[in-house]
């Protein structure tokens, strides 16, 4: 009983899934403005009416999701104070700075900037009207790597100096913090991501109404539009990729050896990498596998002759840094965590690929399994963002700050298990209403399709504005 109400453990599964549930909603908020910004430009610079129509149908979605981030947002960013106070006191000084320059900086634009989207339709002239939007784009675009450097400091901690006397982490410089390698190499990493999961959700809904032959005006080019976008953003997050994997080796090398589930420290073909592999659950003794020689080591070093450090060395070395104590994170959430991403992200893009075989020169598939396909393939590139980070933070363990602060001593210590179980409980609760009321709303939206298509106007022969929709 006293392990099920251990403070540690429920505040860490509490914020776990308090992360994970927003997470649902960031990219999709990030990939939808960006969107909606592209459409309304293409109208503004065509005056084609299925332009317009898709700017008002996806910003209604892209709205929706906004207004469930922010909401979940918020109360994520409570439980550092709540669970987790002896972190935010001992790094308060620097994890806090970036966080404050997206909430007054990034956030402020965002918030600003979005409502004059909304309801400047038909009060700002057309082009500052489409600036808006361009704004909401960028401002999101902007917070993220915000976020991504205060997570960044925790993975490699950088421009700070430790105050004996208080006993805290003392930040000495913004500039450094704000270019941390990990934090350069994760950014485009996560945004390409964030931009395969919007076109995940344009395919699949673009796929839904072309299967029912409704709405082929705008959902056509809609798919298009989506097919390619997976392709390109998928290509892009895969170079991002294996930058990302080279500043982790080179910060985190207990990170990629639980990857990999390596024990051994292994150069060339002997550092290969595990496809699939059968075994026992902490990874130590392997049944089956089926491995690519070379390909870990390539991956880790760029070069077919890499080294690359295992399990049981890295510990005998952190135990010398650091002291006694057990250092590898856990090894299978990081092993398959690793190749759940790896995997579903290129489903998806495969898929995508498919999907543009299959249309090429204006042609639609007559087979039903295939629009199945496409619709049912939405959750695939979310889901691997979602492992994604949960590879990102569980693989950092046991460390909150690398090298710094283990995550026992960096939760509340005056907060009972009892206190953080009837919180949690509240918590999904809560949030498990908000995420069927969100997606009730997204799903009647992307269902309803887009307007009819406006009137013109007499003089100019483009769709006329007259109200917003929202």
């Amino acid at each position: 009983m006293n392990e099920l109400l251990d403070p540690l453990l429920l505040s860490r599964w509490q914020f776990g899934l308090t992360t994970i549930y927003h997470f649902l909603f960031v990219p999709l908020t990030i990939g939808m403005a960006l969107t909606v910004a592209i459409f309304q430009t293409a109208w503004v610079r065509t005056g084609k009416a299925h332009y317009l129509q898709l700017t008002h149908f996806f910003g209604k979605i892209f709205l929706i999701n906004f207004a469930m981030g922010v909401v979940t947002g918020i109360v994520q960013e409570f439980q550092f104070g709540m669970n987790w106070s002896d972190y935010s006191r001992f790094v308060g000084d620097v994890f806090g700075a970036p966080l404050a320059f997206e909430g007054l900086l990034a956030f402020f634009l965002e918030a600003t900037f979005i409502g004059l989207w909304i309801f400047g339709w038909d009060k700002l002239p057309e082009k500052l009207h489409l600036a808006t939007i361009w704004v909401v784009s960028i401002a999101s675009i902007l917070s993220a790597y915000f976020i991504i450097a205060a997570n960044a400091f925790m993975q490699n901690p950088v421009a700070f100096r430790i105050n004996e006397e208080k006993g805290r982490a003392e930040l000495t410089s913004i500039w450094e913090l704000l270019t941390n390698p990990v934090a350069l190499a994760a950014f485009p990493h996560t945004i390409f991501a964030c931009f395969m999961v919007s076109a995940g959700l344009i395919i699949t809904v673009a796929a839904w109404h072309l299967s029912r032959n409704q709405h082929l005006e705008t959902m056509r080019p809609a798919l298009k539009f989506g097919l390619w976008s997976m392709v390109i953003s998928g290509a892009l997050t895969t170079l991002a990729g294996d930058q990302l994997s080279l500043a982790m080796v080179a910060t985190q090398p207990m990170k990629m050896a639980a990857a990999e589930a390596l024990y051994v420290t292994s150069t060339g073909a002997d550092a290969s990498f595990s496809i699939f592999t059968l075994g026992t659950p902490d990874g130590v003794h392997e049944l089956f596998s089926i491995r690519i020689p070379y390909l870990l080591s390539f991956l880790s070093t760029h070069t077919f002759d890499g080294t690359v450090e295992g399990i049981n060395n890295l510990q005998e070395q952190y135990q010398t840094l650091y002291g006694p104590g057990d250092y590898v994170p856990i090894v299978w959430v990081t092993y398959w965590s690793f190749r759940w991403m790896i995997g579903m992200g290129i489903m998806h893009i495969f898929v995508a690929m498919v999907g543009l075989w299959l249309t090429r020169k204006g042609r639609m598939p007559s087979n039903k399994w295939v629009w199945k396909a496409a619709v049912w393939s939405f959750p695939l590139s979310l889901g691997a963002m979602i492992v994604g980070w949960v590879f990102t933070e569980m693989g950092r363990q046991p460390w909150l700050v690398f090298g710094l602060l283990e995550t026992a001593d960096g939760v509340s210590p005056g907060v009972t298990g009892l206190e953080v179980l009837l919180s949690l409980t509240a918590f999904t609760v809560v949030y498990g209403s908000l995420a069927v009321v969100e997606f009730r709303l997204i799903k009647k939206a992307a269902q309803h399709g887009p307007a009819d298509t406006p009137e013109a106007d007499p003089e100019t022969g483009k769709p006329l504005v007259t109200t917003t929709v929202y």
